[in-house]
């Protein structure tokens, strides 16, 4: 018999989950490390999507996220992760130390910090799911402040994508500065300027 709350072995994810956590009247999702090849085709329909723009990855092809993930696989100061609620895929997480990246140049980085970068799946036919992201970003906040045991998220969304902004400051994210990240570019990696809502939830907040 198969341990309570273990995802069903689907064909594509027989990775054994990072971090499990039960939601009532959610269901149970669980953090698996991404797999570059086996989740591309997944990965890639999430952020060809218009709703997706600001992930920066319109217009790439399958191949090319499977080989961006693939150099991220690489890091030790980057990593991701697809989300399960059961069975199903809902969610891209990417984790990486604050320290070791452009956000670090924006604003004062405290030991224990860990940045978080979250794609939610789009809705399915039945349309808008209520509470979904609030669900996900609890369990989620789980796994990052406890299971990885970080004293503090800190989030960068896009100034203009509204939508998560809101989304974390219900969660009880602590709006920070706005600011500029810097681009990056060096032979595996390039990123635009960004013009970003720095926000900051404490473990004390997310887990009085």
């Amino acid at each position: 018999m198969s341990e309570p709350h273990a995802p069903a072995r689907h064909p594509h994810h027989p990775r054994h989950p990072l971090h499990s956590r039960h939601v009532d009247g959610f269901g149970t999702v669980h953090v698996l490390p991404l797999d570059p090849e086996a989740d591309a085709g997944t990965i890639h329909r999430w952020v060809s999507e218009e709703r997706a723009a600001f992930w920066g990855m319109n217009g790439l092809t399958q191949a090319q996220v499977a080989e961006i993930y693939a150099h991220m696989a690489t890091l030790d100061t980057h990593h991701a992760h697809l989300v399960l609620r059961d069975t199903e895929p809902v969610a891209l997480l990417q984790t990486y130390d604050p320290a070791a990246d452009r956000v670090g140049d924006c604003y004062d980085v405290r030991p224990g910090d860990i940045g978080i970068h979250l794609l939610l799946a789009p809705a399915g036919p039945d349309g808008g799911r209520p509470g979904w992201s609030s669900a996900l970003l609890g369990a989620l906040a789980s796994y990052v402040l406890l299971g990885l045991d970080r004293h503090r998220v800190v989030v960068d969304p896009d100034i203009r994508n509204e939508k998560a902004i809101a989304r974390f400051l219900r969660q009880g994210f602590v709006p920070g500065p706005r600011v500029v990240l810097p681009e990056v570019d060096i032979p595996d990696v390039f990123l635009p300027e960004k013009h970003a809502q720095l926000a900051f939830l404490p473990r004390e907040v997310a887990f009085p």
